[in-house]
């Protein structure tokens, strides 16, 4: 069973505000550009572990 409040709630958010900040802040910034595209793409694939690990969440342990 997955979770919905993992996913929807902090992965695909985390996954459109890395975008952002990598895509359109960090070409503004002039001295810190590689570090804001470097925060920004970390952001988005925490957002990516975060929605894949919300899928796989359950609250029971799977017995085989």
């Amino acid at each position: 069973m997955a979770s919905k409040a993992i996913s929807v709630g902090v992965g695909i958010p985390m996954i459109i505000v890395g975008a952002l900040m990598a895509w359109l802040w960090a070409p503004m910034e002039v001295e810190l550009q590689s570090t804001v595209e470097f925060v920004g793409s970390l952001i988005g694939i925490l957002g990516v572990i975060f929605f894949i690990a919300g899928l796989f969440y359950a609250k029971e342990p799977v017995m085989h």
